[in-house]
């Protein structure tokens, strides 16, 4: 270890051999399964240059285990990720969002629920990096996309120790938990893009992290009127055994994906952004009879302004409608996503910061 104890990353000396040097980080279990680029010296420092800091520099701390978080800690999990250098202000701005102390990166990363960070980029920086806001954005078939995603699970594995056998304890997990990440399609939405929406300037990048448990994927290709689409999309989300309903609360988001089509449906129907929100709040409701004695029930109950002495009280799967985050992304065909956050991760925004 240097002198800088805590605050450098550790050096190993290995033979210059990809298998071996693969073997032995897999060994120490600092992989996540899959074959990794061996994070050398000059590939680190690659990487930091096209940070804004010094090696050194410390974010923050990663919990559960609080493991000291340098820019240079983040580079070796960014060239583990296969990240290109240019990569690197989004992945450190991912990072930071998820140090805030609204996401709760501690209970996210361990819980039974198998919550996992996605990632949602805005601003010029998507186009000129190629992260995929179209076709197929939430698979892995771009390099961008499922570097800067996987670079962020890396960081939260090795930094903060929630590894499965471990502090993670997801009953079944998901998916997500090796790599999520995605442009906003600004340019087929039919409203303001979502930084935008926040208050940062257009000509400003930013990453959105919200921890989910999951992603539901509905198909509405009947309905050709925005309200019809808007109506599937809220009946897709009554649904008993989501977690949402019992933690209102805590103000836990929904993300809400919608396609291009839905979207360019929805707005010619004259709904806005904060109308399509507010729609969902107020059709995306359970009865609280459905809901009593099921899912968390008997942990958590209510919050005082739901009656739960009248079975037909309607419970809002969200406290406020601006816990919904509604983005556009996707490309052609009728369907779209929504995607409900753990039960205590709000969420948070991060300015990407460009070298």
């Amino acid at each position: 270890m240097s002198t800088l104890a805590g605050m450098r990353a550790q050096r190993l000396e290995v033979a210059a051999d990809f298998l071996a040097a693969n073997e032995l980080l897999e060994e120490r279990g600092w992989t996540d399964g899959l074959p990794v680029i061996p994070p050398t010296e000059d590939l680190v420092a690659a990487m930091v240059a096209r940070s804004s800091y010094p090696g050194e520099h410390v974010l923050g701390k990663m919990e559960p285990l609080n493991g000291t978080v340098t820019v240079e800690k983040v580079a070796a999990n960014a060239v583990m990720a296969g990240c290109r250098p240019e990569y690197m202000p989004v992945v450190l701005a991912a990072v930071k969002a998820v140090l805030q102390p609204q996401f709760h990166v501690g209970s996210t990363a361990c819980t039974t629920g198998g919550a996992a960070p996605v990632i949602v980029v805005n601003g010029p920086i998507a186009n000129r990096l190629s992260i995929n806001s179209g076709t197929a954005c939430f698979g892995g078939n771009v390099k961008a996309n499922a570097t800067i995603g996987r670079a962020l699970r890396l960081t939260m594995r090795n930094l903060g120790g929630a590894k499965p056998g471990g502090m993670e304890k997801s009953t079944q997990a998901w998916p997500g938990k090796i790599s999520f990440c995605f442009a906003e399609n600004e340019a087929r939405s039919p409203w303001e893009p979502l930084h935008v929406e926040k208050g940062y300037p257009a000509a400003a990048s930013t990453v959105t992290v919200v921890a989910v448990r999951g992603l539901y994927a509905l198909t509405e290709g009947a309905q050709e009127t925005g309200l019809g689409v808007l109506q599937t999309v809220a009946g897709s989300m009554r649904k008993l055994g989501l977690a949402s309903y019992y933690h209102l609360d805590n103000r836990i988001p929904v993300l809400v994906v919608l396609s291009p089509e839905h979207a360019a449906e929805i707005a010619r129907a004259g709904f806005s952004r904060a109308a399509v929100r507010h729609y969902l709040y107020e059709h995306a409701r359970m009865p609280v009879g459905a809901l009593l004695d099921r899912g968390y029930f008997t942990a958590n109950g209510w919050p005082a302004w739901i009656d739960v002495s009248k079975p037909t009280t309607p419970v809002p799967i969200v406290a406020n409608p601006d816990d919904f985050i509604v983005v556009v992304a996707g490309g052609d065909g009728r369907h779209s996503a929504w995607l409900p956050a753990w039960n205590v991760c709000r969420g948070a925004t991060e300015v990407i910061e460009e070298a």
